[in-house]
C-alpha cells in the first residue's frame, strides 16, 4: 500500500470540510485538485467552497461558542492535552502528510509536526494560567475588577509553507481561551488544515468548536471578514492580502492578529565566530527550501570577512542535498509551485544583470519540476530586488558593509520587520544592535528563534499582534472591568 492510500485509509488525509461535526462536500459539490510539488502528481481533491459553506461554518462556531465559552479551565485545557498526545502518538504518519502535500524533507516535517504538539500543550498549561486582577479601589465600600472572556468566533486564515505548525498556534490558543473557530487553510496544503478537523473528531470535541473550511481565498475570505458574528481574524500570510484583510474586517471592529511578509537582515559582524555564522545562516536561510517568512533574505557581512565567510559558505552551500523529502539525507526539497520558481528566477536574473556573482547554484535543478538549486550570490547591492523584496526561496544574497551604524541603517532599510538576526561574540554589541533593529523578534548567535514559549510576530508591514508564549493568548481574549459597588 502507498504512502498516500495508507494515509486516507487511517483517516488521517480527508477530502471534505468539517462543519459542525460533520464531513461535507462543497454545496455545489466544485472540488479542486491538489498535486505533491516533489512528483507533481494528484494527491486528491477538497471542496471548493465559498461563502455559503463559511457561513454554515461561522453559524455552528456560533451556537457552539454559547456552551464552549462556559466550560472550565480544566475542560479545555484536558482536551488540549488530550490533542498534543496524539499528535504525538501520530507524529510519523501526520509528517508524512506534510511532506506528501507541501514537498519540505521528512526530517523538517517531523520538527513542524513536533512543535504543533508543543504549542497545543503549551495552551493546554495557558488555559488555567488566565488570570484577572483585583485593582486598589479609589473609592471606599467599593471594589475594582479586571476579568478575562473569550472574545468569540474566530475566524483564522493560514498559509502552505508551515500548514501544520501554524494553524497549531491559531486554533490551541483559541481553544484554550474559550473561543471557537473557523479554519480556512491555503488550497496548497489543505490537508494539513483539514487534520484540525480529524483531531477535534479524535479528541471528542463538541461539534461546531472546529470548522474546517476549503476553497476560495476571496470569498472564504470575505465572509470571515463581513459577518460580525465574527470577533477575531488571525491571518499568517502576504501583507498585500493582510492590508486588505485588514480594511475588510474594520467595519465589525474585529480584533486582528496579522503575521505578514519579512525580509530578515543577517548581520556578521567582523569578531563573530564564522562557522558558528555558516550554520546560523544555513539555517535561516535554506531551511524549507527558503520559503519561511523569517528567512534571512539580506546577508551583511563586514568588509574584513566578507571573502572569507563568502567561500566557507559557498562550500557549505554546495553539500546540501536536493530531492524529494521522502528520500534519505535530503536536506532541500521543492518550491511549492512554478511561481515561486519563477520569482526566484527573476531575483537571480537580476541580481547578475547588476553586477552580482553566483558562487554556487543559480539555476533550475537538474531534477526538475520546480526544484532550485541552493544558491550564493556575492557582490549584492541595493538597487537589486533581492534588497527588497522578498525571495521565498533557496537564493542567500552577500552584501557588504564597514560601520556598525551601516550595518544597523541597511538593515532597517525596509518597511518590514519580522525577524533579525546579527554574529557577534562582543557583549556590548550584541545588546546595542539588538535594541536598535527595528524587527519583532532578534536571534543573536543563532538562525532559529521560533518557540512555543516565546512571543512570535512583527513590527511595521510585517503585521501585529503576537502568536506563542504567554502573550498569544492574550490576542483571543478581551478584558472586562466591573465597579462593584455597594459594599
Amino acid at each position: 500500500m502507498t504512502m498516500l492510500n495508507q494515509l486516507k485509509s487511517a483517516g488521517w488525509l480527508r477530502e471534505a470540510n468539517y462543519i459542525n461535526g460533520a464531513w461535507t462536500g462543497a454545496d455545489d459539490q466544485r472540488t479542486l485538485a491538489v498535486q505533491d510539488p516533489g512528483t507533481g502528481q494528484d494527491i486528491g481533491t477538497i471542496p471548493w467552497s465559498g461563502a455559503s459553506d463559511t457561513r454554515c461554518a461561522i453559524d455552528a462556531a456560533d451556537k457552539a461558542f454559547k456552551d464552549w465559552s462556559t466550560t472550565t479551565a480544566a475542560e479545555r485545557a484536558g482536551f488540549l492535552h488530550r490533542m498534543a498526545a496524539v499528535i504525538r502518538e501520530h507524529s510519523e504518519q501526520l509528517a508524512s502528510l506534510l511532506t506528501l502535500e507541501q514537498g519540505k524533507p521528512l526530517a523538517e516535517a517531523r520538527a513542524e509536526i513536533a512543535l504543533g504538539a508543543d504549542y497545543v500543550q503549551w495552551f493546554a498549561e495557558e488555559a488555567r494560567r488566565i488570570n484577572g486582577q483585583i485593582i486598589p479601589s479609589p473609592w471606599k465600600g467599593r471594589q475594582l475588577q479586571v476579568t478575562c472572556e473569550p472574545v468569540g468566533v474566530v475566524g483564522a486564515i493560514s498559509p502552505w509553507n508551515f500548514p501544520f505548525s501554524m494553524l497549531s498556534r491559531k486554533v490551541a490558543p483559541a481553544l484554550a481561551a474559550g473561543c471557537t473557530i473557523v479554519v480556512k487553510p491555503s488550497e496548497f496544503t489543505p490537508y494539513c488544515g483539514l487534520l484540525w478537523g480529524v483531531l477535534a473528531e479524535k479528541i471528542g470535541l463538541p461539534a461546531g468548536v472546529v470548522n474546517v473550511v476549503t476553497g476560495d481565498a476571496a470569498a472564504i475570505g470575505g465572509e470571515l471578514t463581513g459577518d460580525a458574528r465574527v470577533r477575531k481574524l488571525t491571518f499568517t500570510g502576504s501583507t498585500r492580502i493582510g492590508k486588505l484583510l485588514y480594511q475588510q474586517s474594520a467595519a465589525s471592529m474585529k480584533k486582528l492578529s496579522l503575521e505578514l511578509g519579512g525580509n530578515a537582515p543577517f548581520i556578521v559582524f567582523d569578531d563573530a565566530d564564522l562557522e558558528q555564522a555558516v550554520e546560523g545562516a544555513i539555517a535561516a536561510k535554506f531551511r524549507n527550501s527558503g520559503q519561511t517568512c523569517v528567512c534571512s533574505n539580506r546577508i551583511y557581512v563586514q568588509d574584513s570577512i566578507y571573502e572569507v565567510f563568502a567561500q566557507r559558505l559557498a562550500e557549505r552551500v554546495a553539500t546540501l542535498r536536493v530531492g524529494n523529502g521522502f528520500d534519505a539525507d535530503v536536506k532541500q526539497g521543492p518550491l511549492i509551485n512554478e511561481a515561486a520558481v519563477t520569482k526566484v528566477q527573476a531575483h537571480v536574473a537580476d541580481a547578475q544583470a547588476k553586477g552580482g556573482r553566483v558562487l554556487v547554484g543559480g539555476k533550475r535543478h537538474a531534477l526538475g519540476g520546480t526544484f532550485y538549486e541552493p544558491t550564493v550570490i556575492a557582490g549584492a547591492t541595493h538597487d537589486m530586488l533581492i534588497a527588497h523584496e522578498e525571495t521565498f526561496g533557496p537564493v542567500a544574497a552577500l552584501f557588504r558593509f564597514t560601520s556598525e551604524q551601516e550595518a544597523i541603517d541597511a538593515a532597517n532599510a525596509t518597511e518590514f520587520g519580522l525577524s533579525a538576526y546579527f554574529y557577534s561574540r562582543d557583549l556590548a554589541r550584541a545588546h546595542r544592535v539588538a535594541r536598535a533593529l527595528e524587527s519583532g523578534m532578534v536571534g543573536v548567535n543563532v538562525g532559529i528563534i521560533t518557540s512555543e514559549v516565546a512571543p512570535f510576530g512583527g513590527v511595521k508591514d510585517s503585521g501585529l499582534g503576537r502568536e506563542g508564549g504567554r502573550f498569544g493568548i492574550d490576542e483571543y481574549l478581551n478584558l472586562k472591568y466591573i465597579s462593584l459597588g455597594g459594599l
